[in-house]
C-alpha cells in the first residue's frame, strides 16, 4: 500500500489544482514524486496493488495537465512518458481513465507544433483504438483535423480550430501552432511584397488587434508608418560577388597564347 503521507498529500493535490493554485500544486507535485519514488510507484514493476497504481497515475496526470498550464513543455514532456507504462502495460487490469485520450490529443498536438510529422502518425497508429473509430474520439480528431490542415495550407482553419479545443489546454498548443505559421506567411510577406496596408497585413497573420501587429512587426524588423498606414518590409541585401574580370582576361590570352606556341 501507499504510504500514508503520500494518501494525505494525493488528496491535497486533488484539491489543490481545482482550485487553479498553480504554485501550490507545483510543491506539492515535487513531494508526492519523492513519495512515488520511495514506494515503488513512479516507475512500477512486478505487481504493484491497483489501487496504488491509480493513485500514482492519478498523480502523474495532474503533473502533465499542470506542466501545460505553467508552459513547461519538457515537464509534460517526462510527465506524459511516465504514464505510458500505465497506459500501455497495466491497461487491462486498471479502470480506464478519463485524463487518457486527453492527454493522447495533447501529446499529438505537441508533435504538430514541433514539425515531427513522421512521429505524429506513427503515434497516431500506436493508439489502441480502431484505426475507424479515431475521428469518433473527439480529444483525437483534433489533431488528426490540424494536421491535415496544416498539409493543405489551411490555416484559416487552423486558426478557427482554437475555438473548437475540447479542453482548455489544446488552446495553449494551437497557439504556439499558429505562432509557427505565422513566422512562415511573414516570411512568404517579406519576400513577395515591399510593403503591405496595416488591416491586410493583420488579416493575413490572423491578428485581431493591431497591438499585436504592431508587436510582432517589431520582433520581425519591420518599419511601421501608422500615419500612412502601412508597413514597409526589411529587405536581405544580396551579397555581390565580385568577379576579377581583368585577371580573367589576362589569363585567357595568356593561356590562347601557349596554344598557338603549341600547334
Amino acid at each position: 500500500m501507499a504510504p500514508p503521507q503520500v494518501v494525505q498529500l494525493y488528496k491535497e493535490i486533488q484539491k489543490v489544482f481545482v482550485s487553479g493554485n498553480l504554485q501550490q500544486t507545483g510543491v506539492l507535485l515535487t513531494k508526492l514524486k519523492i513519495g512515488l519514488t520511495e514506494a515503488g510507484l513512479l516507475v512500477p514493476f512486478g505487481n504493484p496493488d491497483p489501487q496504488d497504481l491509480v493513485l500514482a497515475r492519478d498523480i502523474l496526470e495532474v503533473g502533465a495537465f499542470w506542466s501545460i498550464r505553467t508552459k513547461d513543455i519538457p515537464s509534460f514532456d517526462r510527465y506524459f512518458s511516465q504514464l505510458q507504462a500505465f497506459y500501455n502495460d497495466y491497461s487491462s487490469i486498471l479502470p480506464p481513465s478519463p485524463r487518457e485520450y486527453p492527454l493522447r490529443g495533447l501529446n499529438l498536438i505537441r508533435l504538430l507544433t514541433q514539425n515531427r510529422i513522421a512521429d505524429f502518425h506513427t503515434t497516431l497508429e500506436s493508439l489502441p483504438l480502431p484505426a475507424d473509430s479515431l475521428t469518433a474520439n473527439p480529444y483525437i480528431a483534433h489533431p488528426i483535423n490540424l494536421e491535415q490542415w496544416l498539409m493543405e495550407g489551411s490555416y484559416s482553419k487552423v486558426w478557427n480550430a482554437r475555438e473548437e479545443a475540447p479542453t482548455e489546454e489544446y488552446k495553449f498548443f494551437v497557439d504556439s501552432l499558429m505562432g509557427t505559421i505565422r513566422n512562415e506567411i511573414a516570411s512568404c510577406e517579406e519576400a513577395a511584397y515591399d510593403s503591405l496596408p496595416l488591416k491586410d497585413a493583420a488579416t493575413l497573420l490572423f491578428f485581431k488587434s493591431q497591438n499585436e501587429l504592431l508587436t510582432f512587426a517589431q520582433q520581425r524588423g519591420w518599419q511601421v508608418d501608422l500615419t500612412a498606414g502601412y508597413i514597409s518590409f526589411a529587405k536581405k541585401t544580396e551579397e555581390k560577388v565580385e568577379i576579377p574580370k581583368e585577371k580573367l582576361i589576362s589569363a585567357n590570352l595568356q593561356y590562347a597564347r601557349e596554344l598557338e606556341q603549341i600547334v
